[in-house]
């Protein structure tokens, strides 16, 4: 498989804060046709930019001038030359061997490929109960608001047409980037397609996720953004590529 097959040029984006120890990892699953890996840097304290050069000399580095994910996700973005932008997670819950997946579903007319793990062949080895309630229920309350359908909300495996950018006019800067993404997308009337996705435990190292915390960003997010006056939302296809 080639991007010459795709007729596209891919990005990875890859944001990372003291991951050293699990790019190799991470890397080592991108496949070989993908075009250009950014990643962007916050600030770490370990060799995570060492590292990631010496595994990909050809790697872009952006070091994030702001702080969060959101932050780190939007600088990536706006670095990517890719005519298709993706974003992965750098702890090894995020299996690059599925970009594959993401592509064919954006090339066969999506323009917003949503990862999930709630459909058949997705899944997850990471996720306890209590984050997999609270992700159900802000789904549902997101599918209520928005029109949509949904099945995993708070999920960062991600692809879109970079020409979309514009109009997901991304402002936020936490963990609830990806809401933000999901609601935004669906606004603009995009065709949205759910790819089933299996999430990985991380490989080494603590999450800078808090669920509370976070989850509480992401209803504050859910109800900032939802529909003024009543409209018709485009529904996500669930999706098996």
């Amino acid at each position: 498989m080639s991007s010459v097959l795709f007729s596209v040029r891919v990005s990875v984006v890859v944001p990372a804060m003291n991951e050293a120890a699990n790019l190799p990892h991470v890397f080592a699953t991108l496949p070989g046709w993908v075009d250009e890996v950014i990643l962007v840097d916050g600030n770490s304290t370990d060799d995570t930019v060492a590292v990631a050069r010496r595994l990909r000399p050809e790697l872009r580095v952006v070091t994030q001038t702001g702080r969060g994910k959101g932050n780190a996700l939007t600088e990536g973005f706006a670095a990517a030359t890719g005519d298709i932008i993706v974003m992965i997670d750098a702890d090894g819950s995020t299996d690059g061997r599925e970009i594959a997946a993401f592509v064919t579903a954006l090339t066969e007319g999506a323009d917003f490929a949503k990862g999930s793990r709630y459909i058949p062949g997705g899944g997850s080895d990471d996720i306890s109960r209590t984050r997999s309630l609270g992700n159900r229920v802000l789904t549902l309350l997101t599918n209520r608001l928005h029109g949509t359908r949904y099945t995993d909300l708070c999920y960062g495996y991600n692809a879109f047409w970079a020409r979309h950018l514009d109009v997901l006019a991304l402002d936020c800067d936490g963990f609830e980037i990806e809401t933000l993404m999901n609601v935004r997308a669906a606004r603009a009337g995009l065709v949205i397609r759910e790819v089933p996705s299996h999430e990985r435990s991380r490989i080494h190292g603590a999450s800078n996720l808090h669920a509370v915390r976070d989850g509480l960003r992401v209803l504050r997010t859910i109800l900032r953004e939802r529909p003024r006056r009543s409209a018709t939302t485009p529904q996500p296809e669930p999706a098996s590529v």
